[in-house]
């Protein structure tokens, strides 16, 4: 099994990253901050408009360590990775399989996100025992189980994104009310991204960003190209089938918001409100946030297809290693990922 190494966040603004021998050096204000050796590092994510040297990228080349640029508001910006592992054929054998089982494999993911969509509100449910009778809560879960039914008659790429979004938009209806502890202050209408519009869809599209980034270049790892998807639109610049298989995972993702909102680690003072109305993490809520999400990445889950209890942060690789091995052919069909 792959060993779980750490993921660098850096948050500072003007931190500027530094090779040093075998050593990640971040410096502020020409000041050394710390100290990392490349044989402890997975990936890096840098927060910082400053960035890094062009010797420290080429080290994370060489040792095929990702580094992603990502906005001070969590927008993704670019990615730097080494070689690609595997080989050319792999990527042929991918675009062929998606064209011919595309449809089923979109098909597969939004059901598996849909049965753990279900899940999710259950275990709120579970926990919140005063909901269980709530009428839009049972109806939500009535649209997302007839969501799967539908799934299985359509046709077209298209007409799985219809029936998606309009889960969605059933789902996103009792977030809030998942939001238990009312005393957090903070309230959630109705999903937006660009830009976020409350505190939750901020936490959300952050949260989201990690992941996806993360899908990406595990993806990249195995030897897939993370911008060719089979549901997900292809467009330049956009990591689509890291799109399509944090689709089955999101509710993790879900989970995590509504566990930093619920418990009170991230409150209403940890966002900056613009003149525009945006609304973003603050430096203090990012760093509340990518801390308790690398605390999150080293807890246990029971795979449903290993059978094997894994840590979460290799959730992302042993997904894109076993859509790897569907697309060689070493097995008949790829296993999303199923909450139990």
């Amino acid at each position: 099994m792959r060993k779980l190494l750490n993921t660098v966040y850096i948050t500072k603004e003007n931190a500027y990253l530094v090779l040093e021998n075998e050593n990640l050096v971040c410096k502020i204000d020409n000041e050394n901050k710390f100290r990392i050796p490349f044989d402890n590092i997975e990936s890096i994510v840098c927060f910082s408009y400053i960035g890094c040297s062009p010797a420290l990228m080429g080290k994370c080349v060489e040792k095929c360590i990702p580094i992603s640029f990502i906005s001070p508001q969590g927008k993704f910006l670019a990615k730097v990775f080494g070689e690609t592992k595997g080989n050319v054929f792999l990527r042929v054998a991918q675009i062929d399989k998606f064209r011919e089982n595309g449809i089923q494999l979109a098909r597969n993911t939004m059901a598996a996100k849909f049965c753990n969509s279900v899940q999710t509100i259950k275990r709120t449910l579970h926990d919140s025992p005063d909901l269980k009778s709530d009428e839009s809560i049972l109806n939500t879960i009535d649209t997302l189980t007839e969501g799967i039914k539908k799934l299985m008659a359509a046709e077209t790429v298209e007409q799985i994104v219809g029936i998606e979004g309009n889960c969605a938009h059933s789902y996103f209806s009792v977030f809030d009310k998942m939001i238990t502890n009312k005393s957090v202050d903070i309230h959630f209408e109705y999903r937006n991204k660009r830009p976020p519009l409350d505190e939750v869809n901020a936490l959300m599209s952050f949260v989201y960003t990690l992941y996806t980034n993360e899908f990406s270049a595990a993806l990249e790892t195995v030897g897939l190209d993370s911008y060719i998807g089979y549901c997900h639109t292809l467009r330049s610049g956009r990591s689509s089938l890291a799109c399509d298989l944090i689709e089955e995972t999101r509710c993790l993702a879900d989970r995590f918001v509504l566990t930093l909102l619920n418990l009170r680690i991230v409150t209403a003072k940890d966002f900056d409100k613009q003149i525009s109305g945006a609304v973003w993490l603050n430096d203090d809520g990012r760093k509340k946030v990518i801390s308790k999400w690398q605390d999150k990445k080293k807890t246990d889950y029971m795979h449903p297809y290993l059978k094997q209890k894994i840590q979460f942060g290799l959730i992302p690789y042993v997904q894109s290693n076993l859509l790897a091995k569907y697309v060689r052919g070493d097995i008949e069909e790829y296993p999303c990922f199923l909450l139990k």
